[in-house]
């Protein structure tokens, strides 16, 4: 049970990080305006908020192997959102960065 509620915290905490950036993104570099600017302040502050509910108490583990779920889920998010194709390096990089997380975050630790 803990670790299927940390993949679901790491994955609203992606959509909230990238969501955010994608609009700030969209907000500056695509002209949509300051509401979108706003949007993406809060998501962004959601996240933050979001990695504090993970079940680990290690915040330098959390934020390190959130990085790994950053990474795969920014292509995802692309590949979704922005029609983005990637390449097989691509695919390759986010597939070494998610074992990373696997072993940074559920390897069996002793107490």
């Amino acid at each position: 049970m803990t670790v299927a509620r940390s993949l679901v915290l790491f994955v609203v905490a992606a959509l909230a990080e990238i969501g955010g950036a994608w609009l700030i993104w969209q907000g500056v570099r695509e002209h949509r305006g300051v509401l979108w600017i706003g949007a993406g302040i809060v998501a962004l502050g959601a996240y933050g908020f979001v990695a504090t509910l993970q079940p680990d108490p290690n915040f330098g583990r959390i934020l390190a192997a959130y990085g790994g779920i950053f990474v795969a889920g920014s292509l995802a998010w692309g590949v979704v959102v922005d029609r983005f194709r990637p390449d097989r390096w691509d695919l390759l990089g986010a597939a070494i960065c998610l074992v990373g997380v696997a072993v940074i975050m559920y390897a069996p630790r002793g107490r």
